[in-house]
């Protein structure tokens, strides 16, 4: 028994859009400090809940390993792949205020 006032899930083959969430950085010159990074996670959730709701299509993971003197410092950055089946429309906004 199928629900046809349910509105269905996004599928990947409604996709016009995809947006890049990045969390986290690779620059032992520039570490991002936690509240950087909560912010990115407050974007890629706002990603996923807000209208139109995305979907995670992909995910790269970027592991940097740097020497310090005698200590080893390891960074990582992932990126989500976020699809839409159109685009938003706070999303210029947004690239327009990031560095």
């Amino acid at each position: 028994m199928t629900d046809t006032n349910r509105k269905e899930k996004p599928q990947i083959n409604d996709t016009r859009y995809v947006q890049i969430a990045t969390i986290g950085g690779l620059d032992p010159n520039n570490p991002l400090s936690e509240e950087k990074q909560l912010k990115q996670v407050e974007y890629l959730n706002k990603l996923l809940s807000g209208y139109p709701k995305g979907i995670i299509i992909g995910k790269d993971i970027s592991i940097g390993r740097f020497m310090l003197g005698e200590h080893e410092l390891c960074m990582q950055r992932t990126s989500y792949h976020v699809a839409f089946s159109r685009k938003p429309e706070y999303i210029d906004e947004y690239n327009q205020h990031r560095p």
